[in-house]
Formats: structure tokens, sequence, C-alpha cells
């Protein structure tokens, strides 16, 4: 049975609470975050415990819990209680008319039955059997994915995201050569982007990051140049690009070769560091589009021009470090006299091209991510050998990158879809203290995830997620952790159109305008009017039926009035259809070898008689 709070909710929602102009009915939030809850087809899965992956977080599950137990237990069941009992009605039909003085008796079947057991306060809530440290375990880390929206517009995979600090606006490139850019506080359900714009045509968007003051914001594509742009996606700017034919890349301007990867100083606002396929990096001043601060190329093993794949800055950007395309990872730091000599080098760190590196906020640990679908884990003052290597991460995306939880307590990645898997898209999760996985989170059953963050201030993940027909952005978040961001615009309900919103186009006449700006007259009458005119419109001469007019005769289908009288008096036959014409050429060879006219009296006298040779074999004869 119902509570009697329940009842009298549900009687008095069936009777008007005010006479008059109803209020318009809202929809309430938790209603709101139903309807963008996780399905249960993307779940997580934690390795350690559990196969299945459940669709809601450790956090949202206790808030639920909360929820639920925060409502009266119904009396007709026998659990166990939270807090004193209530107190029992006395039956009026007892045997015993004894009267109860002071608090009533537990319950029997809460722990009476042990002597020695001693129930001081109100008793536990029951507990599972082996529950509660998982969901311990799950607890500490709070990770908000218990809801998600998908912020669409793109054509193909997304491969850049970047938000800005305060949260409020996030930026997503993708191979389909746009940038779509999206406001949080201006956007309500439908989800849709205030902007998009095409950096350079025919190439594909590869980074974006956002200044220090989130201002402007770097965009890096295919192209040699990076541009500049503002906060509403006004271009600032391009850099410069180099010479191609300069043999020393640190005496060109700019890149010759295609960007791979960008960043913007973390501190200065005037900084900038880009990497390209020309096999150097480059030190950007944003007031000076014309040329480079500084230019670093990389130790390599033997001379040539190898790719630089990635580039990162450290937490105070007092260092630089550079993934090359031979599978080494070298460290910069920004010293008086520095050069382009490293000053750590990882040899072979990786097997193929690596993707993407991380700082940790204290500087002593690096994450560097791979095609060769592995993750590492390096200490900067152990550099020779990683501290741990996750496998069984496939990468097939240069941009696939790394992200820190807010607190640094995890680390993220995205995996790649196979062919012949059916896991999807996963964002992995891992420990960093203890080095080891902590949960999968599928993103996408049909989709790759290349780039993710956790933004600290929204306590909201972002990872962007697409193929060769569609990309987006997914964005799970709690609504009991989280703030602002997705929540905002979630529980903004599109404007319904009314009647004041239509606007008739406005039609200005100017009859004494100048001939350039007077508007062209409609000409649909005198096309019309030339329609109909069967010589103007060169409409073709139908057959007649009927009597004749105009020398033409109707039962002639179309022939002269002479013609037609030589037809009727048989002096016209027309027999030519009903000859054969083989027959009508022969009829002509014997008057014609007999009494010649034309060409054969012209060679009679000088032309010899045909001889035409015999054969002697038996087998022509038969």
């Amino acid at each position: 049975m119902e509570d009697d709070a329940d009842i009298y909710d549900g009687i008095r929602a069936q009777f008007p609470l005010t006479f008059g102009k109803q209020q318009k009915s809202q929809t309430s939030l938790e209603a709101i975050h139903n309807a963008t809850r996780r399905s249960a087809a993307a779940n997580n899965s934690n390795n350690k415990t559990k196969e299945d992956l459940p669709s809601l977080s450790s956090s949202s599950k206790a808030w639920l819990d909360s929820l639920r137990n925060s409502k009266p237990p119904n009396p007709n069941i026998n659990d166990s209680m939270i807090g004193p009992p209530r107190p029992s009605a006395p039956a009026p039909d007892e045997d015993d008319g004894d009267v109860m003085v002071g608090p009533p008796r537990p319950p029997p079947g809460s722990g009476g039955d042990d002597d020695d057991y001693v129930m001081i306060g109100p008793p536990r809530p029951p507990a599972g059997p082996s529950s509660d440290s998982d969901e311990e375990e799950e607890n500490r880390y709070r990770i908000p994915m218990s809801n998600e929206i998908i912020l669409k517009g793109h054509n193909k995979i997304v491969s850049a995201l970047a938000i800005d600090h305060s949260g409020s606006r996030v930026l997503s490139g993708s191979y389909d050569y746009t940038v779509r850019m999206f406001d949080f506080q201006g956007m309500n359900s439908r989800l849709q982007s205030f902007r998009q714009l095409e950096p350079f045509e025919g190439h594909q968007v590869r980074n974006l990051s956002w200044s220090p003051t989130a201002d402007r914001f770097l965009c890096v594509t295919g192209c040699a140049q990076a541009k500049i742009y503002d906060r509403d996606g006004l271009t600032l700017g391009e850099f410069v690009k180099g010479d191609m034919y300069i043999r020393d890349l640190k005496n060109t301007k700019g890149h010759i070769s295609g960007l791979t990867c960008g960043e913007w100083h973390p501190k200065t606002k005037e900084t900038i560091l880009t990497s390209s396929e020309d096999g150097s990096l480059r030190i950007w001043d944003v007031n000076d589009f014309k040329s480079q601060k500084q230019v670093i190329k990389p130790k390599l093993a033997r001379p040539g021009r190898i790719p630089v794949t990635t580039c990162a800055w450290d937490r105070e950007g007092k260092c630089i470090v550079g993934g090359i395309g031979d599978g080494s990872i070298q460290i910069w730091n920004l010293k008086p006299g520095w050069g382009s000599r490293p000053d750590i080098y990882i040899e072979k760190s990786h097997s193929d091209d690596i993707t993407a590196l991380k700082f940790s906020t204290d500087g002593r640990i690096l994450l560097s991510r791979s095609f060769d679908g592995s993750l590492k884990v390096w200490d900067l003052r152990q550099i020779k050998v990683p501290l741990k290597v996750f496998d069984d991460l496939p990468n097939h995306y240069a941009q696939t990158n790394i992200a820190f939880s807010p607190d640094e307590q995890l680390f993220l990645t995205g995996t790649s879809i196979e062919r012949e898997s059916t896991t999807g898209g996963l964002l992995c999760f891992y420990d960093r203290s203890k080095l080891e996985l902590v949960q999968r989170v599928g993103v996408s059953p049909t989709c790759s995830v290349v780039q993710c963050t956790w933004h600290p201030r929204l306590n909201q993940i972002f990872a962007t997620a697409g193929d060769k027909s569609q990309g987006g952005t997914h964005v799970l978040y709690d609504p009991t952790l989280s703030e602002r961001g997705a929540l905002v615009c979630v529980a903004r309900a599109p404007r319904k159109k009314s009647v004041d919103d239509f606007e008739a186009p406005l039609v200005i006449h100017n009859p004494h305008a100048l001939p350039l700006f007077r508007d062209q007259p409609s000409r649909k009458r005198q096309r019309e009017k030339i329609l109909k005119d069967p010589i103007k419109s060169h409409k073709p001469e139908l057959p007649i039926t009927g009597p004749g007019y105009g020398g033409r005769v109707g039962a002639s289908k179309g022939s002269l009035l002479t013609q037609y009288l030589l037809k009727q008096g048989g002096m016209i036959k027309e027999t030519w259809m009903e000859e054969d014409p083989r027959e009508a050429i022969l009829k002509y060879a014997d008057v014609a070898a007999n009494d010649p006219k034309f060409i054969a009296p012209a060679y009679a006298q000088t032309q010899p008689e045909p001889v035409f040779a015999k054969s002697d074999s038996e087998d022509e004869e038969k």
C-alpha cells in the first residue's frame, strides 16, 4: 500500500490549486535528467569484479538509494528498520488487556535472539554481502557518468576538442574541415551550435586550444599555417608559411608542411607552440604573425626530416615535450641559452607514431599514447624504463589523447573500434597511484573515441567520437556531482514560436530609382502571352482533321490541294513502298546492255572483253 502522503499528493493532483489563468506546467528536473540518463546498452565494466557494464555510476546509485530510503518504510514489510520503530497500535480484541507504558520493545528478529548482543542506538541498515567494498572503491573516484548528452553537427569523426576554463564554451573540430562552437549559457535542449567555421578548405582540423584568458583560441589544421580566432569566431590572423626550397629549417620563417599539433602556453597569453610534419617545433608570438620566436629541431639518429607527431607544455610552461616519428620522446627545458638539444631523450619509447603526450601537475609523471595500441606511464626521475605499460588499447587516429581527472587520481583515454571487435568505443580510466585499470565506460557501440577531457570546474567528462559518416561530442555528467555546463542547457526548453514571431518580407517600391538599383519588373504575364502565341513559341503545326482551310485539306493529312487531287485521279501512284529495290534495278539490265546511252558508249572501242578463269578443280565443279 502507498503512504498517506503519496495518496494525498495523488488526490490533490486531480484538482486545480487556483482558479482563473493557470500557470504553465513545468517539467521537473528529475524528469529531464531521466530523459538523458545513459541506457543499459552503453554499459560500464570493471575488470576486477564485473563483466557487464552498469548503466549508472556509483555516485548516482548512492543518490538514488538516499532518495528511496528517505521515504518511510512500509509497515507490512519485515525488513530491518532505520531509526527507532514506530509504536504499534493496540488491537481491541487482544486477550491480555495490559497497558504499555514507555517506549515499545524492538520488533522480533532484530537481534534479540542473541543474549550477548546489546544494541545501542538505531539498528544498522541492511548491507549486501560483497557490494560494500566495491561501492566504496567506486565512490572514492566519483566518476560523473550517469547521464549523457551529445553535441552533434559534424559529418565525420570529431578529431579536436577544447573547452574554455570557465566551462561555458566548447569547440569541436572534425575531419569534415569545420569547427563548431557551442555555448552552454545560450544553448537550449536542442544542443545546436551557434557558429560554424571552416579554417582552411580541404584541410582536416587536428587540434584546438584556448588561450589562458579564454579570449582567443588556436586552430591547427593539416595546412602549414595555424590560425587565431577571437572568442566569437572572428579571424584575427594566421601565421606565415615558410619557404619550402630552403633546406635548413631554422632559416625559414614558418612551417613548410602540414601541422600535426599545437597548444597555447598555459600561463602566457602571447606564446604558442606548434609541431609539423616538416620535422620541427616552433614557438610563436601572437602579436607577430610574420615570423616565429624559436625553432626547435629534434635530435635524430641520422640526418633527414622525420615528422613531429605531437607536442605539449607542462603545467607551468617551463618545459616542452615532443613526440617524434621515429618513436622517441624528447623534452626541452626553457632556460637562458637553451637550444635544440633535448634535456631528456627517450629512444624508441614506442614502436609506432606517438599521438599524445601529457604532463602531470607536479611534473613528475609523463603519459604517452601511441598507434601501437599502448599507453605508457613514465617517471621523469627514472626515465629509462616506463613505470607501467597498458596494452590492448586500439588506436587508429593521430589525435587520440590522454587526460587527467581534476584531482589527478585518475587518467583516461579513448579507444578505437576494430573490424572484428564488438566492444565499440570505450573510455578507460586508470588509477595513478595503483597503476591499474579502474573502469571502462562504453561511449558508442559503432564509433571510435578520439579526444577526451575531464573539466575541473564543471566536473563533466567530454569525449569525441565518430566515423566516416557522423561525429559528435559526448558529455557525461552526474546531476549530483556536476555543475553548470550540460545541466544548464538540458533544463532549458526551446522557445516556442508564436504568431508575433512572424515577419512578412519587406518589399520596397522605388519607381524613380536609377536603372542600376531598380528592381526588375515581373515578366510572368509576358511569358504567358508568348506561350500562347504559336509563332513566337515555335509551336509545330498539328495535322488537320475535318474540313481544310488555307490551302490545306483536312482529309489529305497535311498535303497540298494539288497533291490530293493528283492522288485521287491516279496520276500519282506511290508504289515504291511495295516494290523490291533489287528487282526495280535489275529490270533495266537488259535494256542497258542492248541500248547503252550514257557511260558504256564512251568505252565501247577501248574496253577489252572480260575473260573469266575456268577452274579445273573437281571440288569447285561439284
